[in-house]
């Protein structure tokens, strides 16, 4: 019985392949690929050379979505502004409060404030146009990059500009259309990270100070067994809560960005 079920099948298959190439109707069409939930299908118009689908415009969305974290971190004044947060948070001296969670979303919102001139640059000049069908893939690409290149290039220092240059062993670049994105972005991190520092150092000061003074007072009082950290900590907070720091720290902060 088994061995009639397998003939019977392999004869209905292979009648099934014969009919296929006698009869194109069975064939699928060379302009559409069809498969479950999804139906895909290449232009053969005369449409213009440059033009894709709405399928491609989608795929190219989600492609752009799924670098915006890299984008996020490289590209925009986030570096600067977490990583100041994060040390003022470590001059408190309390390693959990505020949470990575609170850092990280005021950082996204001051993020966001700051670049609001780039994003509606690039909104105005390549999106809408792009969206409109008034300029290609490409054009529109090179209008959004160059707000970002902008942005980027007056915050980074000559010397990490030059040290990119010279590790990519390439010629110093005359102007700044001339400078490479792939070299911009490196040094761009660098100047970050250098005024991160700079900002959190001076940040730092006062802080250390009052642990220095709580301290100096608990040795002249013979209380050595006390932690200064003790101490120190909820008068910290106290001196922070009454010059209203977050202001002060989030407007200087933002300031060094205009």
């Amino acid at each position: 019985m088994s061995r009639r079920v397998i003939l019977i099948s392999t004869i209905a298959v292979a009648m099934l392949g014969y009919g296929c190439m006698i009869h194109p109707c069975f064939a699928a069409p060379t302009d559409a690929i069809a498969l479950p939930g999804l139906d895909v299908r290449l232009a053969t118009g005369s449409g213009k050379a440059d033009d894709i689908s709405s399928a491609l415009k989608i795929l190219l969305g989600m492609t752009i979505l799924s670098l915006a974290p890299a984008i996020l971190v490289s590209m925009t004044s986030f570096i600067r502004i977490s990583i100041v947060l994060s040390m003022l948070r470590h001059a408190f001296g309390m390693q959990e409060t505020p949470p990575n969670t609170v850092l990280i979303s005021l950082s996204l919102f001051l993020t966001l404030f700051t670049m609001m001139p780039v994003i509606n640059s690039i909104n105005a000049d390549a999106f809408q146009p792009y969206m409109e069908g008034k300029i290609q893939t490409a054009l529109a690409l090179e209008r959004g990059v160059k707000p970002l290149r902008e942005f980027m290039i007056r915050q980074t220092r000559e010397q990490d500009l030059s040290l990119m240059v010279e590790l990519a062993k390439q010629s110093a670049p005359k102007t700044a259309d001339d400078i490479p994105t792939l070299e911009l972005i490196p040094a761009f991190m660098l100047s970050e990270l250098r005024s991160a520092f700079q900002i959190g150092f001076v940040i730092f000061l006062p802080f250390l100070l009052i642990d220095l003074l709580i301290s100096t007072i608990l040795m002249s009082l013979g209380m050595m067994m006390v932690p200064p950290v003790t101490v120190s900590l909820p008068v910290k907070v106290l001196m922070f809560v009454l010059i209203d720091g977050w202001n002060l720290v989030i407007k200087a902060l933002v300031g060094t960005f205009h």
